[in-house]
């Protein structure tokens, strides 16, 4: 049954010009003026048959224009008179076609034709919206597995689906102002991603909010911290060590090197040597004769920091001998090393970072690494423990925590990389408070360019390797330009900033430049969805997830008002000093 049984005595107006993707739409009848309201949805005839073309509206004028004589009339206006036009404008969003092969109703969003100069344009409202929103919903949940998100603001009898592999594939954007359910929306989103008999998925949690997301297929990481130490468990217990030998040469001085130091150089040109030997030395151990050929500095091998320490100190203080017999002079280094192995050790002692230098013995073997990226990188298929991994990053210290996801990040990309074709299994990367450690270049440290280097190859070779990265930002106007417009699908909440909703303004299409102004006044789960994985460019209400994280925004009227209240600051104040919560 056809879904646009239109009459011609149902249209609210005629088509008065035409561009690309515009349409402009004259309304005579003032009643019918009044029943049409922005992003409103309204369907155009087409100048082919069996086909009706959707725009969303965007622009609602009423303008009075001078009047003047009309040249067939004999009569003439009287001086001062006007005339009022209604003007709506309208942007095509795509084509409703009756019949396609034997399936009815098939929405596609291209534009083969442009409508007429005088085509009618008719509201979709009522039964008829529904309809076509059902159609909608169906094309995409014809899929084996649709992505559901929540239902259409529109017509809320009418469930909203993203097509799953376009909203991965393409890199999506997930913003809003904090309280706006963006968080939410990450948990929804990672639901239905656990379920899939072989889900991968890795997110990032920043602090630790994501802890209540429970179920089959999602398993609970945690980088090291202090209290994690001394009772040195590992991965089988869902703690996390990075060892260093994992940081490239860069990372490494991004962490150590003082640039400012007249030093630097010898610093940086002495270390690379030092870790090279070891690493060299490493490889002859253990016979690695194959990857001995070919191995450089920032090949991730096992090596002993308490060689390189011993050799810097040595270098630091080597007296050689001099030109005359039985004296001695300073050697090439001597002195130059002091400040780089005084850091280095300040590192070393640093609890806080006992995840890079204070591992149990085992991530010193040369075949953990292969245990650690099995476990990271493993699908629910491949292992009992779930495929969507959420890692706390809660302990890391905010001044390298850019360095250890972007470490992170690029050994995900790396193995992918070097995975054979046919057995490269699609993981996606979802990154929370993405403006802390993906930061625009503005505000670049030697610790941040690490991460953007690694982000930024994701966002633009990703795909080709079965990696995709889905960016959560309450500040989107902080997050490096670079990854943001490689991102195609964009789930933008309720924003207050005006520089944030000039950033998501510009990453939208064109002629949907418009829906933006919407953002300031979105509802609390509310969000504008658009893009690639989008069939329709929606305001769309977010479905709640079945377990809320714990990033509910604080109660201050109603806490103040309790009459007691424990506080925990003894114990807060100890676990400052630790270092640690637990």
């Amino acid at each position: 049954m056809t879904l646009f049984d239109y009459q011609s005595t149902d249209a609210v107006g005629e088509v008065y010009s035409v561009d690309t993707g515009t349409v402009i739409v004259t309304v005579s009848d003032e009643e019918r003026l009044r029943t049409l309201q922005v992003n409103h949805l309204v369907a155009l005839r087409s100048s082919k048959a069996g086909q009706h073309l959707i725009g969303l509206i965007n622009k609602i004028t009423r303008k009075t224009v001078g009047g003047s004589a009309d040249e067939d009339s004999d009569e003439e206006m009287s001086e001062g008179m006007t005339v009022i036009e209604n003007v709506v404008r309208v942007t095509l969003i795509g084509t409703m076609i009756d019949t396609v092969g034997t399936t009815s109703n098939v929405f596609r969003r291209t534009l083969e034709t442009v409508p007429e100069i005088d085509a009618p344009c008719f509201v979709l409202d009522g039964e008829r919206l529904t309809k076509f929103m059902q159609s909608v919903s169906k094309s995409v949940q014809d899929a084996k597995q649709p992505l559901s998100v929540g239902k259409y603001t529109l017509d809320e009898n009418a469930e909203a689906f993203l097509d799953g592999n376009k909203f991965f594939q393409r890199h999506a954007v997930v913003v809003g102002s904090t309280g706006s359910g963006k968080s939410c929306t990450v948990a929804h989103i990672l639901e239905q991603v656990a379920v899939l008999p072989n889900a991968n998925a890795i997110l990032f949690d920043i602090h630790g909010e994501y802890a209540p997301i429970q179920g089959d297929g999602i398993q609970h990481l945690s980088i090291a911290g202090p209290g994690d130490l001394d009772g040195m468990k590992g991965l089988a217990d869902g703690i996390v060590f990075l060892p260093y030998w994992l940081l490239t040469y860069e990372e490494m001085l991004a962490m150590l090197l003082d640039r400012s130091d007249q030093n630097a150089p010898n610093q940086a040109m002495v270390f690379s040597r030092e870790v090279t030997a070891a690493k060299r030395t490493r490889l002859e151990a253990e016979s690695k004769l194959e990857v001995l050929a070919n191995f450089t500095v920032d090949s991730p091998v096992p090596y002993s920091l308490d060689t390189v320490m011993e050799r810097l100190n040595f270098l630091n203080t080597e007296r050689v001998p001099g030109a005359k017999a039985g004296t001695t002079r300073a050697g090439d280094f001597e002195n130059k090393l002091s400040r780089f192995i005084q850091r280095l050790e300040a590192k070393r002692r640093d609890r806080r970072l006992g995840f890079l230098f204070a591992g149990s013995a085992d991530t010193m073997q040369y075949d953990w690494m292969r245990s650690f990226c099995t476990q990271l990188l493993g699908s629910t298929g491949q292992q009992d423990k779930g495929g969507v991994k959420i890692v706390d990053f809660s302990e890391v210290p905010s001044d390298v925590l850019p360095l250890i996801i972007g470490l992170v990040t690029r050994v995900v990309f790396s193995v992918q990389q070097w995975t054979e074709k046919e057995k490269r299994h699609p993981i996606a990367l979802i990154c929370d408070e993405a403006h802390l450690y993906i930061p625009s270049r503005t505000e670049s440290s030697a610790v941040n360019e690490a991460a953007l280097s690694s982000f930024e190859r994701v966002a633009k070779e990703g795909r080709k390797y079965g990696v995709s990265l889905i960016v959560v930002s309450q500040r989107p106007a902080e997050v490096n330009r670079t990854v943001l417009s490689q991102c195609n699908n964009y789930i933008a909440m309720r924003l207050t900033n005006a520089e944030d909703q000039q950033v998501v303004k510009r990453l939208l299409p064109d002629n949907l430049g418009g829906f933006s102004e919407l953002l300031p006044i979105l509802d609390v789960g509310e969000a504008l969805v658009v893009g690639d994985a989008a069939m329709l460019p929606s305001r769309i209400r977010i479905q709640e997830p079945a377990t809320r994280p714990s990033s509910a925004t604080v109660d201050f009227w109603d806490e103040w008002a309790k009459e007691e209240k424990e506080l925990g600051i003894p114990d807060a104040v100890e676990a400052l000093r630790k270092q640690s919560r637990g």
